[in-house]
């Protein structure tokens, strides 16, 4: 190998040596599937199901496939409209892809800066050489980037582990508000189905208040009662219709559902209650402990403690580069051309002087970041924990409401029915008041369905409370209130 060639070879080993540096972390943050099996193992804990991350036509398919045989032609309950959202929902891919952008980045970090490298020809075309007179080659490699090497690693290793959690978070957001949006869609039809069957009752009515009007046995004001009775459920009948099928509408953008894969029914009634409550006497403890999104902001909370010691580090050294230069130079000599290697070797190193920005500001701004991070974080666990209490007190009340409704006012209504109908037959009780009593009955079990549904959305709301995801409250009906109203207007 001449010498030209050998020069060339000792500018390239630097390029050669930092091309094969390798860690153990670049093979977690190179895998395809880095860190995922975090958000699976939280999502199974916290909802029984499985996250798939879709990543390839074949995996796209097969899922597509399982998806179409959960609902095409199916009555979907809430478990199977949960799976499928974890399935199909394109935005959670979407999150699931940030935790890959977030491992690239700690993978990045993992390797070493690549040198920068120059190699320049002096004296081109100078008669007395014929080719050149020197040739000068120079590697510049950043001291700095070697030194915190370690601590950016440790950083972005912290703001992964926060990303899984990110990904985690928003797994159990999604699984929590499709199992909410079930309960709405069960509840609306619920409410349909009800309806559909006063209005017939009071289509029946009306048709004999009719005939019994054209044979004189009731006036027209008794008629004109029974005849806008239907009217007045027929319009409620049709908001909740439009309601029910608003309802149906977000549950299968939640589903991420389209086509023909909409097909899909959901049942007219929800779950009968349960006969006994879930006793969770240590909520609070279990959110503190079991939180994702509390324990990503300890997390974040962490990168800006060990950013900060970086910040501190590097208050006045904020770039430093070694720089190497060696140079070859060619000779004439009794008329004959020599290269050979010059012993002189250049070693130089750059670095800012910190005479105008000592880095103060840089470290009062790293120092207020963190005091930020740290009364959020504790913040965070205050609303945690009166979430929990919160999510637990809804529950136990929501499910003695639904009792009582269910135990005593339906019973009490119906034998307010019974006896009215009764005195009715016997000419005791006037149409009116019948007509009254019936409005009563419809708006009590209204109000229970609504309160069976309230139950449902606070029973759901536990587990996110417990281990992260966005909370919901129920909303109540304005199905019952509306038709309280119709009779109030009707008896004044």
């Amino acid at each position: 190998m001449n010498r030209l060639a050998r020069t060339a070879s000792i500018l390239a080993l630097p390029l050669f040596v930092g091309g094969c540096a390798a860690t153990a972390q670049e093979a977690l943050y190179g895998d395809s599937l880095a860190g995922f099996g975090t958000v699976q193992a939280a999502t199974r804990t916290a909802t029984g199901k499985n996250a798939v991350w879709i990543q390839d036509r074949q995996t796209a398919d097969r899922t597509t496939s399982q998806v179409r045989g959960m609902v095409q032609g199916k009555t979907v309950g809430a478990d199977t409209a949960v799976q499928v959202a974890l399935l199909n929902n394109r935005g959670l891919q979407a999150a699931y892809a940030e935790l890959g952008l977030s491992a690239t980045d700690a993978w990045q970090e993992t390797m070493f800066v690549n040198p920068t490298a120059s190699i320049g020809v002096l004296g081109i075309g100078a008669p007395e050489l014929g080719a050149f007179r020197a040739l000068e080659g120079m590697i510049v490699n950043n001291i700095f980037a070697l030194v915190t090497r370690d601590r950016r690693i440790d950083i972005a290793d912290t703001r992964f582990r926060k990303a899984q959690l990110d990904a985690a978070v928003a797994t159990l957001s999604l699984a929590a508000e499709t199992r909410r949006a079930w309960i709405e869609a069960a509840s609306a039809w619920e409410r349909v189905a009800y309806l559909n069957q006063a209005k017939a009752a009071a289509d029946a009515s009306s048709e004999l208040a009719a005939r019994l009007g054209e044979t004189g046995a009731l006036n027209k004001s008794g008629q004109a009662r029974e005849h806008v009775f239907y009217a007045e459920l027929a319009g409620e009948t049709a908001r909740a219709r439009l309601a029910a099928r608003t309802a149906k509408a977000e549950l299968t953008r939640l589903m991420g559902l389209w086509g023909s894969d909409i097909e899909y029914e959901v049942p007219n009634q929800l779950p009968s209650l349960p006969k006994s409550l879930a006793r969770v006497e240590t909520i609070e403890t279990d959110a503190l402990g079991h939180r994702a999104d509390l324990k990503a902001a300890a997390l974040d909370l962490e990168a800006l403690a060990k950013q900060y010691g970086l910040t501190e580090a590097t208050k006045y050294a904020t770039d430093i580069a070694l720089v190497a230069g060696l140079e070859v130079e060619g000779e004439i000599e009794d008329g004959k051309r020599d290269v050979s290697v010059s012993p002189k070797v250049d070693l130089e190193v750059e670095f800012t002087i910190p005479i105008f920005d000592s880095g103060r500001a840089r470290m009062r701004r790293a120092e207020l970041e963190y005091m930020a991070a740290a009364n959020r974080l504790a913040d965070r666990a205050v609303n945690v924990r009166s979430e929990a209490r919160s999510a637990y007190d809804t529950y136990k009340s929501s499910y003695d409401i639904a009792r009582h409704y269910r135990n005593n006012v339906l019973p009490l209504r119906t034998t307010i029915d019974e006896e009215a109908l009764l005195t009715y037959n016997a000419m005791i009780t006037s149409t009116f008041e019948l007509l009254a009593d019936t409005r009563a009955r419809i708006n009590s079990v209204l109000l229970s369905v609504d309160a069976k549904r309230d139950f449902w959305l606070a029973e759901a709301n536990l587990a996110p409370t417990i281990y992260g995801g966005r909370s919901g409250g129920g909303s109540g009906g304005g199905g019952g209130a509306a038709i309280a109203d119709a009779g109030e207007a009707a008896g004044h």
